[in-house]
């Protein structure tokens, strides 16, 4: 992550001017119906803080943080809350949010991080709860200008996900990138269900 965290401190402003004003509302649709009214969202590399900003406007409780500092800061700014400097690894809450957003964000771990990294972010959902991830759609890991991308496809997803115990697939879709200079890229999409495990 060093090297994708550097390019991120080099062009945070960039990132942000090219991210902050995109439309989401269709993923949007997808996501906000599984979270209970006036529920609470992680956004878990929140970016531009877009998407925070946007579940705020729409009376959500968010908790957003970025493993860049500088893109943390810009996005604090920009949703006029705190925006924590936290890695994946490094969040502890429990049990805590009825959904997590991870919108482009888990596609900077090597592939064997994956698993492990849901795993432990699937910790911090309420039972029930759920969670939003998306990845560039390809079957190749990469690295370009610095920066690592593990994308997936569609049988990717379900055998990482065969793998994941505590979360159960609920959708798997592709939607194209929204920014102009990246016309004809695909991203695909999924939300998966925190499972509710009966103890009775």
């Amino acid at each position: 992550m060093n090297s994708t965290l550097s390019y991120y401190a080099k062009n945070a402003q960039y990132f942000f001017d090219n991210t902050y004003d995109k439309e989401m509302h269709d993923v949007y649709k997808k996501f906000l119906p599984f979270v209970p009214k006036n529920g609470y969202i992680l956004d878990a590399d929140c970016g531009s803080g877009r998407d925070s900003l946007y579940f705020l406007s729409q009376q959500y409780s968010v908790k957003a943080f970025d493993a860049s500092a500088e893109l943390a800061a810009l996005a604090e700014t920009y949703i006029g809350q705190e925006v924590h400097c936290l890695t994946f690894d490094a969040l502890t809450d429990i049990g805590k949010y009825d959904a997590i957003w991870a919108a482009a964000s888990l596609l900077h771990l090597p592939y064997p991080e994956l698993a492990p990294t849901f795993t432990h972010l699937a910790k911090a959902l309420k039972g029930g709860g759920i969670f939003y991830a998306s990845f560039k759609c390809a079957t190749q890991e990469y690295t370009k200008e610095g920066r690592h991308f593990t994308p997936l496809d569609e049988a990717m997803t379900q055998q990482l996900f065969m793998t994941l115990p505590t979360l159960q697939l609920q959708e798997i879709w592709l939607s194209d990138d929204l920014r102009q200079e990246r016309k004809g890229e695909k991203w695909l999409n999924l939300l998966a269900k925190k499972v509710v495990h009966d103890n009775s």
